[in-house]
């Protein structure tokens, strides 16, 4: 049986405002944040009482109580309660993956429509005991009467009290994601000048898009909070050079807390659909969803923590019949400044793109302007499983009032990437 595939609508986009861990967000949970932008795409297209085939999305730092956060933020949001909800997890890439799940679906017409969504509080980390603490507290549970109880916590120490703080290293190497990007800058001599530089043009663009009021409808108000707290509209490179390194404090470090994304609060959402779903609500697609890539490297070995989207985008590339130049926007998610300009780097790389990517020429550079065109994480911030709706949605906005094809790249943990292509709804 021949089944054709479908198109993929990007119908539009809700989320609320991005702030800096421990601020104005401190309060909520990623299950309040993932309710409330829910509730925004709700009021925006017009959904309460309606059924969608699948929500899927989640959060990376999570509390045991979040099982499945996803089905729970569905019943909060005034969709109809036979919409389910899927959680799923894959650290900065969690809504983009789940936005290419949900549009692999609805290609082949096993659904209709579909929300991702990601969301990520920082400020409400778990807080896990020691051990030692803990196997005390199991086996006290065990015990039948209060003094077997109690005996449990002979030679009990203050000390057993204190909790484990909330950990971003990676497993297998024990380092943060920040260490390991210290290294990709010095493997690719990235100097802090040009990181710095790109972290300035982030903050200037995203305040310059506030100011035209590009996120009027891209985000709602949550909390009391009306608009991403981090960008910085009075920064300059001067101000950034000042900054002490964050990661590698020796001189030779160049990571700060300026060029790095910064710890954030937050949630995202996006709306996929077939055309026909769509045109049954009267909803008019923004954009297309036409491909989405996703890609690991063995960065134990040596290849670069945030380095598996060039693998991400090179083979998406080749699927579909397109040259990195074939680009009208650029969205490359700023985890570090120097993480982009690694990545950048790589793909003028002969050598690179010979050995690690399998290509016989390099795929070239990008039209620098083109990139990040309204800020990215590192102005707006990044609630880690958020970043990929974020994403989307902008670049959906973008392509709706400018028209043309957009490329997404996205880092995860792990040695992970996550790459897609988007076009113009009035370009196919």
């Amino acid at each position: 049986m021949t089944q054709s595939i479908r198109r993929v609508a990007v119908v539009g986009s809700v989320r609320i405002p991005f702030c800096r861990s421990n601020t104005l967000l401190i309060d909520q949970t990623n299950l309040d944040m993932l309710t409330a932008t829910l509730g925004g795409l709700v009021d925006r297209y017009d959904l309460k009482g309606v059924h969608i085939d699948e929500v899927t999305g989640g959060a990376v730092v999570t509390h045991s109580r979040d099982w499945n956060i996803a089905r729970e933020a569905v019943i909060g949001s005034r969709l109809a309660p036979s919409t389910p909800g899927i959680t799923m997890m894959q650290a900065c890439g969690t809504s983009l993956q789940a936005a290419g799940g949900i549009a692999a679906k609805i290609a082949i017409g096993a659904i209709e429509c579909g929300i991702a969504m990601g969301s990520d509080t920082t400020s409400d980390p778990p807080l896990v005991v020691g051990k030692k603490l803990a196997t005390r507290l199991r086996d006290a549970s065990l015990q039948k009467t209060t003094m077997a109880k109690l005996g449990v916590f002979k030679g009990f120490a203050p000390s057993e009290l204190s909790p484990l703080p909330p950990s971003v290293a990676e497993p297998r190497t024990g380092l943060s994601m920040g260490q390991h990007c210290e290294l990709m800058a010095k493997q690719w001599s990235i100097g802090r000048a040009e990181q710095d530089q790109l972290a300035y043009e982030s903050h200037a663009k995203a305040a310059a898009a506030y100011r035209e009021g590009w996120f009027d409808d891209l985000v709602a108000p949550f909390a009391g909070v009306f608009r991403d707290n981090n960008v910085r509209e009075d920064t300059t490179t001067e101000k950034l050079a000042q900054l002490k390194p964050a990661f590698d404090r020796s001189a030779a470090g160049t990571l700060t807390a300026g060029n790095s994304t910064p710890l954030t609060d937050g949630a995202a959402s996006v709306l996929l659909a077939s055309e026909g779903w769509a045109a049954e609500r009267g909803l008019k697609p923004l954009a297309w969803l036409t491909h989405v890539e996703t890609a690991a490297n063995d960065f134990v070995a040596g290849d670069g923590l945030l380095m598996a989207p060039t693998i991400a985008v090179a083979r998406m590339l080749k699927r579909a019949g397109l040259k990195l130049q074939d680009f009208d926007h650029y969205e490359i998610h700023e985890a570090f400044a120097a993480q982009v300009l690694c990545t950048l780097k790589a793909w003028e790389d002969p050598a690179y793109c010979r050995d690690k990517l399998g290509l016989a020429e390099p795929l070239g550079e990008i039209c620098r302007t083109r990139m990040n065109v309204k800020g990215s994480s590192i102005a707006v911030g990044h609630p880690f499983a958020s970043t990929g709706a974020r994403i989307v949605g902008n670049l959906a906005k973008l392509l709706h009032v400018n028209g043309g094809r957009g490329l997404i790249s996205i880092c995860t943990a792990g040695g992970m990437g996550v790459a897609a292509i988007m076009e113009s709804a009035d370009a196919l």
